[in-house]
């Protein structure tokens, strides 16, 4: 076969490709021009070019360069031998019409053909025959060379034999066929990684993120990713300076290790050399050292791996086995790349189910220390989420639910960062929160608090947040918890219980729908609580609770919420404000008794006024939707005569607001005003407002 272009010969080539199709494209556009001079420039420069190509059709048909084993045909065919200078236009075109139609009909049985050898590649790289899928596809750029899908393919194929740079080679090739194309800036950036070139990688997935900004959280993988083997490899770097440097702490770690590693010694000693360890590692570039030194092949001595492993453990074995957790929490604390090794080994995998069902309190704790500081991070979270621990986690919970003394000792076992480790890893599975908040129901306040503050944070994954909203059993179980909150103590559960049941409410489903009624009338409830924290969540859940039910609505209107959101409105804080106006306007959209309530506790509507000079656009838009609503009762517009109404509305119609909906609803509440009470006309039209009171009737009508 031919000798490989060099890659500047590759790329004028390809360029000069694409510019002959572009230029054969402007001939036929000349040629079927209805200007007459244009159509005789057309003809001379196609009889010039045919002559031309007729001259050096055979030593261009022997030219044939082949790239990345992929043949780039650089002639062009040239018309039949029958064709001579002199024929008409309408000969000229239909010669070049006749040669396009034939290449379209190559194109087509090529583009079968590579298709059916990409197929081909797809299964051998399925099989894991790597060599034969490169092979395969590359057979399908020589059919056609302009394939994007196979040069990707191929790409993927070399990343997998740890050829790098044809991989990258290939992704170029397909971003020339396809600028945008996600997967090969994907992969090139995975090749780049695969070769260090850091600052490439992450140029490649930001790349991503232009093309597709819907791919952001691959793109957060991807950056987390390079940032995690960068930190690698600089860490590494580091040590090994050290180890040269001949540090001490490098020293100690190299000979402890190898005191562990050393058979024949009993228990006691092995023991004593591990805690040592632990406290060495947790220092400086402790934690690299214990990595390339190889310090995770500790359970290769069988003396220690039996310890570890035994079901019924001596009380040697139960100190050693306390030891061996301290030390891998040490090593893996705040490290991703040593907590991927750690729970990469199957004796560890294994056995972290057996250690957290042992009953002997130390290992139990130790075990749990060292599942919550790996689920501290995404791909901790993930590489435990591989383990069988979800009986054992929940045999704990259960003995925590039983009575308080039993509690208190199961309890023990589990530090409140242990708590964050249940959570954190299982969180698909919704068995925890029901558990958590059965802890809060059965009066176990003290055991739950951790749990259930760590459940609110879960409530803010989108997951575990669809999983938990479509339980009953969940709901069920906030209600039981958020029934007593008149302690100090249980206000703090409460607390965490309305702040889960607010993510929850940010998804819509028929569960929540038939869970409306209840938690609406608890909120209610809880708006005479002590606590303003409590408050102020109950009536955030409230305002994300209504628009599922009109139940719920008329529920809360009939239990005096109008009159209780304009008392808080008159002295809250904007958080609480912005609840509250959205329970309002939620109340008032649907409920007739909710606006005539409005009208009656608001006199003159002072509190609406005061929070359309609102700085905060949602509380604005809120406001005067709520205005908007009222307006439609008799005398309402009347009772704003002399007020700064038609000001504040029209600064917002007019475009002092940024969000679209709130010019809308301040130019329907405006146009209503007008409407509903021509009065007010006057000091429009001294405010010069006729045109946007104009643009605003356009929306009271579609309203």
């Amino acid at each position: 076969p031919p000798a490989m272009l060099r890659d500047e010969d590759t790329e004028a080539d390809f360029q000069r490709f694409l510019r002959r199709v572009d230029e054969v494209a402007n001939l036929l556009q000349g040629l079927n021009s209805s200007d007459s001079a244009v159509e005789a420039a057309a003809i001379a420069e196609t009889e010039k070019r045919l002559r031309e190509e007729g001259a050096s059709r055979e030593e261009e048909e022997e030219s044939r360069t082949r790239v990345n084993r992929t043949v780039i045909n650089t002639s062009v065919r040239a018309f039949p031998s029958e064709f001579k200078a002199g024929h008409t236009s309408g000969a000229l075109l239909a010669a070049l019409e006749k040669d396009a139609k034939e290449r379209a009909q190559r194109r087509k049985r090529n583009e079968q053909l590579a298709n059916a050898l990409k197929e081909k590649g797809n299964e051998a790289f399925r099989e894991g025959d790597f060599a034969l899928a490169i092979q395969r596809y590359t057979e399908g750029l020589e059919k056609l060379r302009d394939k994007q899908e196979l040069y990707t393919n191929r790409a993927q194929a070399y990343l997998k034999l740890h050829e790098y740079e044809k991989a990258i080679s290939d992704c170029e090739w397909a971003l020339k066929c396809n600028k945008n194309c996600l997967k090969a800036y994907f992969l090139m950036g995975k090749a780049h990684l695969a070769l260090q070139h850091f600052s490439e990688a992450r140029q490649c997935y930001e790349k991503m993120l232009q093309i597709d900004p819907q791919r952001e959280n691959l793109f957060k993988g991807c950056v987390n990713e390079a940032s995690l083997e960068e930190k690698r490899v600089r860490d590494e770097e580091r040590a090994a300076r050290e180890v040269q440097a001949g540090s001490a702490a490098a020293l100690s770690i190299q000979e402890l290790l190898q005191s562990i590693l050393t058979p024949g010694q009993d228990l006691l000693s092995y023991t004593g050399a591990i805690r040592l360890l632990a406290e060495v590692v947790s220092h400086g570039s402790g934690q690299t050292l214990f990595r390339t030194n190889n310090g995770f092949s500790i359970l290769r001595n069988e003396a220690v791996r039996g310890a570890f492993c035994a079901q019924r453990k001596s009380p040697a074995e139960v100190e050693l086995c306390v030891s061996l957790l301290l030390l891998w929490q040490a090593a893996c604390a705040g490290n991703e790349e040593n907590q991927r090794l750690l729970l990469a080994q199957a004796e560890v995998s294994a056995q972290l189910p057996e250690l957290l069902s042992s009953g002997t309190h130390q290992i139990q704790r130790e075990t749990l220390a060292l599942i919550s500081l790996c689920s501290e991070s995404e791909s901790g979270r993930r590489l435990l989420a591989w383990q069988d621990l979800s009986s054992k986690l929940q045999m704990l919970i259960e003995l925590a639910k039983s009575t308080e003394e039993e509690a208190d000792g199961a309890m023990s076992i589990q530090p409140d960062s242990s708590w964050a480790g249940i959570w954190r890893c299982w969180h698909p599975c919704a068995v925890w929160g029901y558990s958590s908040l059965a802890l809060v129901s059965q009066g176990c306040w003290r055991q739950a608090g951790t749990a259930l503050a760590l459940l609110h944070r879960l409530g803010a994954d989108a997951e575990a947040r669809a999983r938990l909203a479509r339980s009953r059993e969940c709901w069920q179980s906030c209600m039981d918890a958020c029934s007593d909150g008149s302690s100090p103590r249980n206000s703090q559960c409460v607390l965490a219980v309305l702040g889960l049941m607010m993510n929850l409410l940010l998804e819509s489903n028929d569960t929540i729908q038939d869970f409306a009624v209840p938690i609406s009338g608890r909120c209610l409830a809880l708006l005479s609580h002590q606590d303003g924290r409590i408050v102020t969540r109950a009536i955030g859940v409230l305002s994300r609770a209504l628009p599922a039910s009109p139940s719920a609505v008329e529920e809360v209107v009939k239990g005096g919420v109008v009159k209780k959101m304009l008392k808080f409105l008159k002295v809250a804080g904007q958080l609480t404000s912005s609840y509250a106006i959205k329970t309002l306007s939620i109340c008032t959209k649907s409920s007739r008794q909710a606006q005539e309530e409005l009208v009656k506790w608001d006199k003159r509507f002072q509190v609406l006024l005061k929070l359309l000079e609102s700085e905060d656009e949602l509380i604005v838009g809120n406001a005067a939707f709520c205005l908007s609503q009222c307006l439609l009762l008799p005398g309402a517009a009347a009772s704003l005569l002399g007020s700064s109404v038609v000001l504040l509305l029209l600064r917002q119609a007019g475009g002092d607001a940024q969000r679209t909906l709130v010019q809308q609803n301040s130019a329907i509440a405006l146009g209503r005003l007008c409407q509903a009470e021509p009065r007010h006309i006057p000091q429009l039209r001294k405010l010069n407002g006729f045109a946007i009171l104009s643009s605003a009737m356009k929306y009271v009508h579609s309203s």
